[in-house]
């Protein structure tokens, strides 16, 4: 950004000096009438010694958002094309997994989520509450959370080959949420090995006290599991003796999804 830039700015934008901050601006640099940017660019947009602005352009090329290109200057990198297509897949799947969402929040009188997989974390891609009534979760649409806790990040991780599990695993923290949260390894692979037995997983007050989750997988035209659709009840109003007739309710819907899915290419 220019120094004249700069100035029409308000005083707390120019405080803030993060690099994420600047790794956006460089990033937002691109355009269809500038395919590649040089590190003198750079400098200049960001009103930088050229060395800083080197320093920034490594970063985001060690993560894969930028790659050096034939001409000297700097472009895209696959880790961008990457997040374009998870973005491109996300507005698919929720297109058509939402009027199945809607239907199952109608029938079971709960609050349906639609969750993927997106790097070492579960993404909430989409919403449906339930007329009747509208749950207050941790778990919003485009929030991430950590994969030990919640029926549907079991059900994202639990067909997953078993070597790409102990790679998310080992970037997981284990945070405990409530006194019910998985916190463990082992813990977290028992649980996997049980959703994979049951076709579905269940979770109890383990993110929020109160609520009881319900999650079951959507698969794509490969067979592999690409979302996981989940319910999200009062553990007061649902007790074990209902969760197998809200099971075969969300296994209906996901399996639904999946048909709807494989009609296009996700």
């Amino acid at each position: 950004m220019t120094s004249e830039r700069r100035a029409n700015q308000p005083n707390g934008y120019r405080d803030r000096n993060s690099t994420a901050e600047r790794a956006l601006e460089i990033l937002m640099m691109f355009g269809e009438q500038r395919p590649s940017v040089t590190a003198s660019e750079v400098a200049g947009y960001l009103d930088v010694a050229r060395s800083t602005a080197y320093r920034y352009i490594q970063s985001l090329t060690n993560a894969g958002f930028l790659e050096e290109g034939a001409s000297g200057g700097f472009q895209l990198g696959p880790r961008i094309l990457e997040l374009a297509h998870i973005a491109r897949r996300s507005g698919s799947l929720a297109e058509y997994a939402r009027p199945v969402m809607r239907q199952l929040a109608s029938a079971t009188g709960e609050t349906v989520l639609l969750t993927r997989l997106t790097g070492h974390t579960a993404f909430c891609v989409d919403r449906a509450d339930a007329v009747q009534r509208v749950m207050r979760l941790s778990y919003e649409p485009g929030q991430t959370l950590p994969v030990n806790a919640g029926a549907g990040a079991y059900v994202l991780l639990a067909w997953l080959p078993e070597t790409e599990v102990d790679q998310i695993i080992a970037h997981v923290a284990f945070e405990a949420f409530t006194a019910n949260t998985i916190t463990t390894a082992s813990g977290l692979k028992k649980k996997l090995k049980e959703t994979r037995r049951l076709g579905f997983a269940v979770s109890r007050a383990e993110l929020d006290l109160d609520v009881v989750g319900i999650a079951a997988p959507i698969r794509d035209s490969a067979d592999r599991v690409v979302a996981a659709l989940s319910v999200a009840a009062s553990a007061s109003r649902v007790s074990d003796r209902d969760v197998p007739g809200l099971a075969k309710a969300v296994v209906g819907s996901a399996e639904l999804v999946t048909a709807r899915l494989r009609l296009i290419e996700v």
